[in-house]
């Protein structure tokens, strides 16, 4: 589903050229719930934008099921991040002044591949997957943190894409509700998405099956 071949990511700082990346090779196969973790810089966080075509990378190819994302236009990458890929934050991120279910519609809004008439129908059903359909008609600052980010989780499924991107999605979290988040992706990964989380806590690879360790911008184990 997904494959890094010899990537590398260099950014330019004050200092001079950072390398965040240095010839990372792997490969995620459809349906793992795979965990990156690594200490603050190691260039996790960095990984995961280049797997969602939020950036590119400076030398190597990254791939994603057929689309080899280096390749791709500025607007072919934008129109397939919004078909393959659904991302979580860990601030959320959220538009303040849009209710959750709207929240929730914005994707299908962008991707035009839900029909007009059945996108709030849809982000109605998401919401009750996710266990909040009673706010829907919400603002999210009326929302607990562990409320708003399973509504990110359902606007993340808008397009129904095959790979889920997590990046640090229980850091803003307390315990218990961390851990319902991290239940949900497992369910949502057994149910067949590819699922990449980001991490830097260790309670929070007991549901993966398989964990990647980076230092200093290469893959150690």
């Amino acid at each position: 589903m997904i494959r890094l071949r010899s990537v590398t990511k260099t950014f330019e700082t004050p200092a001079g050229a950072f390398a965040a990346l240095r010839g990372v090779d792997l490969d995620i196969a459809a349906g793992e719930f795979t965990a990156i973790v690594g200490r603050s810089g190691s260039g996790k966080s960095t990984l995961l934008n280049l797997m969602a075509g939020i950036d590119r990378p400076s030398a190597g190819t990254v791939a994603v099921g057929e689309a080899t994302l280096d390749t791709l236009s500025n607007d072919r990458l934008a129109s397939w991040r919004g078909r393959a890929v659904g991302i979580v934050f860990q601030f959320f991120q959220l538009l303040p002044t849009l209710t959750a279910a709207e929240n929730v519609m914005l994707p299908m809004d962008f991707a035009g591949t839900i029909r007009p008439a059945e996108r709030r129908r849809r982000a109605l059903e998401l919401l009750a997957r996710v266990d909040v359909p009673e706010q829907a008609d919400k603002l999210p600052a009326t929302l607990s943190g562990g409320q708003q980010q399973r509504v990110a989780i359902a606007r993340a499924l808008a397009n129904d894409p095959p790979i889920l991107l997590a990046d640090e999605p229980t850091g803003n979290l307390d315990s218990a509700t961390g851990a319902d988040i991290l239940r949900l992706l497992g369910e949502l990964s057994a149910a067949g998405k590819t699922v990449v989380l980001v991490t830097h806590e260790r309670g929070a690879l007991d549901g993966t099956t398989r964990t990647v360790t980076l230092a200093d911008g290469r893959v150690v184990s």
